[in-house]
């Protein structure tokens, strides 16, 4: 699988990440993660990233690939310490919770700990940006990043103390291609996609029942991209993933799934390689002229 340099880390990563958190929400057993994941490892994946509040996502990926520690980079977030709806952005907080991420994932060190979607406010503050600073400092991580979108992820990549970037970048999720991306090159930080097939939200020919997939399900009919309704599914989502990584300052793409062999399937879209350059201009033309000022990354 093809590996990008990752930003200015010593890092090199496969364009293809395990995003951990549907193994935990969804309750994954032990086994099936573990073919996951050493399936993904064995066939060149060396991203695995997760975060404490995916519920079970840590303890799973410990036990399952802890013994092969050295064949991936390891990446979580901190700041929901009690799971999704918690905040706490105190040092004290901060640094229990990557401490105990430690014991979780079975390891001695991160590769990159990324502070979870926290406001602009708090980062001003400065306390939730030292914590971090000093776990790199105690040897807990080797890098420190953002995860997040919109105007609190613009302000992170202007302070210039990450290491890394991670937002949404898909074919319904392109704010973050010009409100961040060319500040993060400039900077020379590492650069994640999260959600990169839009949550493959056209797969359902109504509404889904589930509110996460709403926003990009109401986005991608207005902007009715020919691909998805002239291309067979698989075909569709490997166009949507391959837009995703031809976006120049992306390393990776991570993307999360609880079955073992869709992991393959992934591999085989991106083996394709980034799509020509009509293609992608044409979904960035189609993303101006349809896109209104209220579609703001989904964080």
């Amino acid at each position: 699988m093809e590996k990008r340099q990752f930003g200015n880390t010593d890092m090199q990563v496969s364009v293809l990440g395990f995003g951990g958190a549907e193994i935990g929400f969804e309750g994954a057993s032990e086994e099936t993660v573990a073919r996951l994941l050493k399936g993904a490892l064995d066939t060149g994946l060396n991203v695995i990233d997760t975060g404490e509040c995916y519920e079970g996502s840590e303890e799973l990926i410990g036990k399952t690939v802890g013994d092969r520690r050295n064949d991936y980079h390891l990446f979580t977030k901190c700041g929901h310490p009690r799971g999704i709806g918690s905040e706490d952005w105190s040092r004290d907080s901060l640094l229990e919770s990557i401490e105990r991420s430690l014991r979780r994932l079975r390891t001695n060190h991160l590769d990159l700990i990324q502070l979870h979607s926290c406001s602009e406010a708090v980062l001003r503050k400065g306390e939730a940006i030292e914590a971090l600073q000093t776990a790199r400092t105690k040897g807990y991580s080797r890098y420190i990043g953002y995860s997040g979108d919109g105007q609190a992820a613009r302000y992170a990549v202007e302070t210039g103390c990450f290491d890394a970037l991670q937002t949404s970048i898909n074919i319904a999720d392109q704010e973050a291609i010009d409100l961040l991306l060319p500040l993060a090159r400039e900077k020379g930080m590492g650069v994640i996609a999260k959600r990169p097939i839009a949550n493959a939200a056209w797969k359902e020919s109504h509404k889904p029942i589930s509110s996460y997939h709403h926003v990009y399900w109401e986005r991608l009919n207005k902007l009715r991209y020919d691909f998805i309704h002239d291309l067979p599914m698989e075909d569709s989502v490997a166009r949507a993933l391959r837009f995703t990584l031809t976006v120049p300052g992306v390393h990776t793409a991570i993307v999360g799934t609880t079955k073992p062999e869709r992991w393959e399937e992934n591999a085989r879209m991106v083996g394709q390689g980034p799509l020509s350059q009509a293609a992608f201009a044409a979904i960035r033309e189609r993303w101006e002229e349809v896109a209104s000022a209220g579609w703001i990354g989904q964080t």
